[in-house]
């Protein structure tokens, strides 16, 4: 059994190679594309909707209310970043169930690369609320001996994003191959909807995780309220 997707070849020329982690992850984007576009041109503001349309708005909802509940901010602005890691991990672990079908964030490479992308949105989203010089600001405090360590911090929750969704990913096809092999009845089908299970939380815990980061940048630097901003100076 292969350990990573990455190590899967299916075609190859020269310097080029396609393996079944680059299939699988534009499988997964081409399949989400194309149901947001499928439900999307069926939208409706009629009492009656299609069960699509239906799925979509509870989703969008729930996923709404918790970036509402964890970032104490308004969700809209979070909403395309959260609501596609969300989306893509889940769908990739939904589908792993299909025979033939390596779920991508079991290969560490892909979940480097969403860890990577949540390491450069929690910079941008603070500085887009905050601003370059007191965003960077907060890396020297309290003092700026702190500077190497708060530096380390950022690289440190980066790489347990990756290596946390690596490890259920891969552990759970591990487990699965074995009990194949062993048991190959009703373990699997057993271990199959755990896995599916584990998937989703996985994805949540990820998405969660994601928005805190975001949300501990948004806030380092709360701008004041209006009553302090115009609170009369003593006089002397």
């Amino acid at each position: 059994m292969q350990l990573s997707p990455d190590a899967l070849i299916l075609w190859q020329w020269g310097p080029i190679r396609l393996n079944a982690t680059l299939l699988w992850t534009w499988f997964v984007m081409a399949l989400l594309v194309s149901i947001a576009w499928w439900v999307g041109r069926r939208l409706s503001s009629d009492v009656k909707i299609s069960r699509g349309q239906a799925l979509l708005e509870s989703l969008l909802v729930l996923i709404l209310s918790q970036i509402r509940e964890v970032g104490q901010q308004p969700p809209r602005p979070f909403l395309p970043f959260i609501g596609t890691l969300f989306l893509f991990i889940a769908g990739s672990n939904l589908l792993s169930v299909i025979p033939g079908f390596i779920a991508p964030t079991a290969s560490l490479s892909t979940t480097t690369a969403l860890a990577l992308c949540v390491f450069v949105a929690v910079p941008l989203y603070g500085i887009t609320q905050q601003g370059m010089l007191p965003y960077l600001r907060q890396y020297i405090e309290p003092s700026a001996f702190m500077l190497p360590f708060n530096i380390l911090g950022e690289i440190s929750r980066t790489l347990a994003l990756a290596v946390r969704l690596f490890g259920n990913a891969m552990s759970g096809r591990l487990i699965t191959g074995s009990l194949l092999i062993v048991v190959p009845f009703f373990f699997p089908i057993i271990m199959d909807l755990l896995g599916l299970l584990t998937g989703m939380i996985q994805a949540y815990i990820f998405s969660i995780l994601a928005m805190v980061y975001i949300a501990s940048a948004y806030q380092a630097h709360p701008s004041p309220t209006p009553s302090e901003s115009s609170s009369p100076t003593p006089k002397e």
